[in-house]
């Protein structure tokens, strides 16, 4: 896992590939003209470890756990067909492996807490097949709490916070992303383990609702959380999205809290439109490139491309 920057892997805290292979007709193995990531990308970008998100738009509702539980049939299926370069990550013991052994880790995601039904039953049997974090919600209203589109939030229900110390104690990762500002809040308060944003920006730089504001980044590093950036166009700017405005959202963090709690998160396969220069993973050494010419340190370069997730995934997995 050793790279120019140290001994340091390279992650990658978010794509949406596993929802939209079937629809696009490809493997993960293969490199393909469709979507915007798979195996050979990931390679050609040096990446380590990957968050596979598992996402149901909410307007299935009455399906969702099956579309779930289809997506997870689908993922096993590739990790058969790709055994040989990827392995699942539950665990610290599987990081180790990955990295010793020069795969490319997956990490499973749930995106969306409406898939857990009100039952944490539900989240149970999830941890058992392999998922190691949850969105808790997507932008609109579940049984845990309110996404970023809900126009008068509250925070967390007592579900929602069931959740979260469940997770806690499984091993989970908390993921806060399109959750609406209460509920972030509830989850700072309560979470007894780092939570994380796994694909978000700075809300000073680009008013998206998906974007955090300067208060609740500090909060997350105080927390030893990590905030993934995301390639999306409209979370980066609105006249002009690209390389060198991503890093300057970088920059904006790491004058709030330091480099310590910035990572990627870059969404691939969940836009339409990639930003010029981050159309897929083949794109992180010139990230890396961009992070040296503005005068980060090697140690900070380590750690803003894959050194902070892996920090929190030692501490959070077990």
């Amino acid at each position: 896992m050793s790279s120019q920057w140290g001994e340091m892997p390279v992650i990658d805290a978010h794509c949406d590939t596993i929802s939209v292979l079937a629809g696009q007709g490809r493997s993960l193995g293969q490199l393909s003209p469709a979507g915007q990531l798979d195996l050979p990308r990931l390679r050609a970008g040096g990446v380590n470890v990957q968050f596979f998100a598992l996402f149901v738009n909410p307007k299935f509702k009455e399906e969702l756990p099956y579309r779930i539980l289809s997506q997870i049939d689908l993922f096993y299926r590739e990790l058969e067909l790709c055994r040989e370069d990827l392995r699942l990550v539950r665990c610290n013991a599987d990081l180790a492996a990955v990295l010793g052994a020069g795969q490319i880790g997956a990490l499973l995601a749930v995106e969306g807490g409406e898939a857990l039904g009100g039952e944490l039953g539900v989240l149970r049997v999830l941890h058992r097949l392999g998922v190691r974090s949850i969105i808790l919600a997507w932008n609109n209203h579940n049984k845990l709490g309110d996404g970023v589109l809900v126009a008068e939030p509250r925070g967390l229900s007592s579900f929602g916070l069931e959740v979260v110390r469940e997770m806690n104690r499984l091993g989970m990762l908390v993921d806060v992303s399109h959750l609406a500002e209460p509920g972030f809040w509830d989850v700072h308060r309560h979470s007894r383990k780092p939570y994380i944003v796994s694909h978000a920006n700075c809300k000073t730089l680009c008013r998206h609702p998906r974007n955090l504001d300067d208060g609740q980044i500090i909060a997350l590093a105080s927390r030893g959380g990590v905030i993934g950036l995301s390639f999306v166009p409209q979370f980066i700017h609105h006249a002009d999205p690209g390389l060198e405005r991503l890093l300057d959202h970088v920059d904006h963090i790491a004058s709030l809290a330091g480099a310590d709690c910035i990572g990627w998160g870059s969404d691939f396969d969940g836009m339409d439109d990639p930003a010029p220069g981050l159309e897929s993973p083949a794109c992180l050494p010139l990230l890396a490139n961009g992070l040296k010419s503005r005068g980060y340190a090697d140690k900070d370069i380590a750690k803003i491309m894959g050194g902070n997730w892996y920090r929190v995934l030692r501490e959070v997995l077990g």
